[in-house]
């Protein structure tokens, strides 16, 4: 199928999709526990029915032994033509709201800068309309066997890593596409090709046996708050870099973001700069960042006046691609339990290893990607990084070795706002991933026809 082809279906089909798109929005499919469980398997039903509508029509709700099930399909291609498996997820961040929303959640709503918002619209009921999109394109059938996995559990703890290692065979295939990513910014098309990990711990600092009349005994007897934000403190210099010894670090030579760009979509309050060296993308996906994501103590509403005896603090450190998560944390643990100010008691419990992930580029899946993301875009093809952690890919590597990964999506940096207050997506990331994905499978079966 030609390039102009596909371009006029995809532009045709854009008003049913975004149709289909808000169907999704609208419902609030958070797998978090405490949070109902009914609306994830409606999200799940929805999806199901999405799919088999537009040609998997043997997809499933696979059984798993705990959460909310993954849905698998498969639509078989020509003898001898590749396999390509289909990735995204159909749960989605929670919204509360005083993360400031100024449109509702669950409604996905066009603003004037012609994008839709709406939690789950870029990420990645985003992703799931871009796959339903490749498949219309093929009117249900493509050129290539394509396998789909649907995840239900992305966002909180995934039970899809067990279930690959339960069934391997069922995720044999050439090329991975994981449709959960974006460029940089809008029209400019980039793959991702390096993602972080993440390593955490909760660290404990004791002073006191008990509490003590801050009256009394403060300034001799050391405060365990105080001795915790100092420790804390240690973990960075004064540039705001990384000052963990022994951990991994490099410069980023792909694409990259601006300053001002990363600033705008970061919304820092006036005044605020900047922490760091080095350019942004060198920071975001080949120098590790550390984080105090959690903190235990007396709160203020029952403090008194006492000095505190324990802290804790969960510490989380995104480590660079290429890197061993045991090792990165063994630094980690090192620096926290040698630099405790006033011979402070420090425990550090290991709560986190998750892997980095590096994609090959050298393969022929890889070059057809970068083919079919140019011809879609109209113009050349950068790579970018991740700072999220997807521990998943480590396993999908190993129970289809040989197999490329394909990490592409609707979701720009600059502008998508996932996780966050005010999430969207531009529906021209979607069109043109749609034709982007559906040309990768032509360039695939095209090749292997080929040989």
């Amino acid at each position: 199928m030609e390039l102009s082809e596909i371009e006029a279906k995809a532009a045709a089909m854009m008003p049913e999709l975004l149709d289909q798109l808000a169907t999704l929005v609208a419902i609030p499919s958070v797998a978090f526990p405490g949070y109902p469980a009914e609306p994830v398997h409606e999200m799940a039903r929805t999806t199901l029915e999405a799919f088999q509508a537009v040609g998997f029509t043997n997809a499933r709700l696979m059984d798993v032994p705990h959460g909310y099930p993954p849905i698998y399909a498969e639509v078989q291609g020509p003898p001898g033509s590749p396999v390509v498996m289909l990735y995204a997820h159909y749960d989605v961040q929670p919204a509360p709201p005083e993360q400031g929303w100024t449109s509702d959640p669950w409604t996905a709503t066009r603003k004037e800068d012609g994008r839709i918002y709406g939690r789950g619209a870029a990420d990645d009921k985003g992703g799931l309309a871009a796959h339903l999109g490749t498949m219309r394109i093929f009117d249900g059938k493509p050129p290539c066997t394509v396998k789909l996995i649907l995840e239900g559990m992305e966002e909180t703890e995934s039970n899809l890593e067990e279930f690959v290692e339960a069934h391997p065979e069922l995720f044999r295939c050439d090329v991975f596409i994981v449709c959960d990513m974006g460029n940089l910014e809008v029209g400019e098309p980039a793959l991702t090709t390096a993602l972080r990990g993440d390593v955490a711990c909760i660290v404990t600092v004791r002073t006191l046996e008990h509490p003590l009349h801050s009256g009394v005994f403060g300034g001799p007897a050391p405060d365990a708050m105080m001795a915790l934000a100092r420790l804390l403190s240690t973990l960075q210099d004064e540039a705001g870099d990384v000052a963990v010894e022994g951990v991994s670090g490099g410069e980023w030579a792909g694409a990259d973001l601006s300053a001002e760009d990363f600033e705008a979509s970061a919304d820092l309050l006036d005044g605020v700069r900047l922490a760091g060296s080095g350019t942004i993308g060198t920071q975001l996906w080949a120098r590790p960042s550390i984080s105090a994501i959690g903190v235990d103590m007396t709160s203020i509403a029952g403090s008194s006046n006492v000095l505190v005896p324990q802290a804790r603090a969960k510490i989380s450190m995104r480590i660079v691609p290429g890197s061993d998560p045991v090792r990165e944390l063994d630094a980690l643990v090192a620096h926290l339990e040698s630099h405790a100010p006033h011979g402070a008691q420090v425990e550090v419990q290991r709560t986190k290893e998750a892997p980095p992930f590096r994609c090959a580029t050298d393969g022929p899946g890889y070059e057809a990607a970068r083919a079919a993301l140019e011809e879609a875009y109209g113009k050349p093809v950068g790579e970018a990084g991740s700072g999220g952690s997807i521990p998943l890919l480590r396993t999908l590597q190993e129970a289809s070795p040989g197999a490329e990964f394909i990490l592409w999506g609707p979701e720009d940096l600059a502008r998508a706002r996932i996780h966050s207050s005010d999430e969207s997506v531009d529906p021209a990331e979607i069109e043109k991933m749609v034709v982007a994905q559906a040309r990768l499978l032509v360039h695939l079966a095209e090749r292997a026809a080929s040989r």
